[in-house]
């Protein structure tokens, strides 16, 4: 189901956050669960996965996670600020301590001059703090984006574990 590189990235996770005795939470728009299933695709994930949250709507992203109408209004769904309310908002509304956040545009539509497909925003959470990444993928496709946004989330989470 996925590619070799993102099952090694969520082997490592799965193995660095039992090590370390860490719960993770996702929170997922654009790729609507796909980095949860990748982890979840690990024998042991269930010892390190608190909870994914996909939040494709504002609503959800409000109700489920605590971003506010506010930010989402001024910034838009997809923006670093929601981002990074995503991933906080995933580590207060679960027992985990680490997170991950992505929000974007997939496509083929809903892509703007500001916001174009292919436009992702990720954050990850951790004791060591908040980080940020933007990528603009470009429009390679829907499912390409969405994998691509897979591996860099994975990438993130692994690097809060480090």
């Amino acid at each position: 189901m996925f590619s070799q590189d993102i099952a090694q990235l969520a082997q490592q996770i799965v193995a660095t956050a039992s090590e370390r005795g860490l719960m993770l939470a996702t929170a997922e728009s654009c790729t609507g669960g796909l980095v949860s299933a990748a982890i979840t695709a690990i024998p042991g994930s269930s010892a390190v996965l608190d909870r994914g949250f996909v939040t494709y709507s504002n609503e959800a992203k409000a109700e489920m996670l605590g971003v506010s109408l506010e930010s989402l209004s001024a910034h838009g769904a997809v923006s670093q600020a929601v981002a990074l309310a995503m991933a906080e908002g995933a580590v207060a509304h679960s027992r985990a301590s680490v997170s991950v956040s992505v929000t974007g545009v997939a496509g083929p539509g809903g892509g703007s001059v500001d916001k174009p497909v292919g436009l992702v925003h990720f954050a990850a959470s951790g004791p060591q703090g908040v980080v940020h990444r933007v990528e603009r993928f470009g429009d390679l496709g829907r499912d390409d984006i969405r994998q691509a946004s897979v591996r860099v989330a994975l990438e993130l989470l692994a690097d809060r574990l480090a």
